[in-house]
């Protein structure tokens, strides 16, 4: 007899049932490695953002990485390369229960992005999800008339165009938090790789203002760790503070600063 089939929380879950004070710390993985994403999820991490957008993560390897995170208690997460509604559903039919769109800047791209999760009415998902390991290939009870409650939808702030909009942003309904990526953010202000500068950080907490104003969660990428504790006092629910390519190449060279010679 067919057994029940059950997907995990969404991210949306765990961010709205934080209590005060409370916050999930992720980290992210660019390496496409299954092993790097399973060893992320084993860590003690709350999250882990699989990166599509910058590192050479294809739709294939994403469903290898999320397979390899299944059964540990972080919740994965996954940055699709666009805002584009043909991407996102692929994204979404692959398995894909928590997706990060970027470069998000006025109300009309979070309002495509919103179309882009959901079915119609609401939106203009194509329905291929029998096929597809997003229901488990049917086996996830009512599925399509379920959809919209197993899927979480964060978009990304990360231009000065975007802090401007960011109140307008986080209340299209739809939208179910909001990410900050200060990189991006600089470059925009014209401080390329100055993350922290004054200008920057101030740009990020006028949006975490903005965005808890607006009723929605906000989270932050900070890999500074004062930084990172700044951001959290000022009300961020959620913080990515390293990466897996990152702490390997810093592990690694200071494994061979202690034992190459000069």
């Amino acid at each position: 007899m067919p057994f029940r089939v059950e997907l995990p929380q969404t991210f949306s879950d765990r961010v709205t049932g934080l209590g005060d004070g409370e916050y999930l710390a992720g980290m992210w993985v660019c390496s496409g490695s299954p092993v790097a994403a399973e060893i992320a999820a084993a860590s003690g991490m709350q999250w882990v953002l699989i990166d599509a957008e910058h590192s050479p993560i294809g739709l294939e390897t994403t469903t290898s990485l999320l397979r390899a995170m299944n059964g540990y208690p972080a919740t994965p997460v996954v940055r699709v390369p666009v805002n584009d509604r043909v991407l996102i559903k692929q994204y979404l039919d692959l398995g894909a229960q928590n997706l990060l769109v970027p470069m998000v800047d006025t109300k009309s791209d979070a309002e495509a992005a919103v179309a882009a999760v959901h079915y119609q009415p609401r939106g203009v998902r194509g329905v291929g999800s029998a096929l597809a390991r997003a229901s488990r290939w049917n086996a996830v009870d009512g599925y399509l008339g379920r959809a919209e409650e197993l899927v979480s939808l964060t978009v990304q702030i990360e231009s000065a165009t975007a802090v401007d909009n960011a109140a307008e942003i986080a209340a299209v309904d739809g939208i179910d938090q909001i990410f900050v990526g200060p990189s991006d953010l600089a470059a925009s202000m014209g401080l390329l790789g100055q993350q922290t500068h004054p200008d920057v950080t101030d740009a990020v907490a006028r949006t975490l203002e903005a965005v808890k104003a607006a009723g929605k969660p906000v989270g932050v990428n900070a890999f500074d760790p004062e930084q990172a504790r700044k951001y959290l006092e000022a009300g961020a629910s959620f913080v990515l503070v390293g990466a897996d390519v990152g702490l390997m190449m810093n592990g690694a060279r200071a494994w061979a600063d202690t034992w190459v010679q000069d």
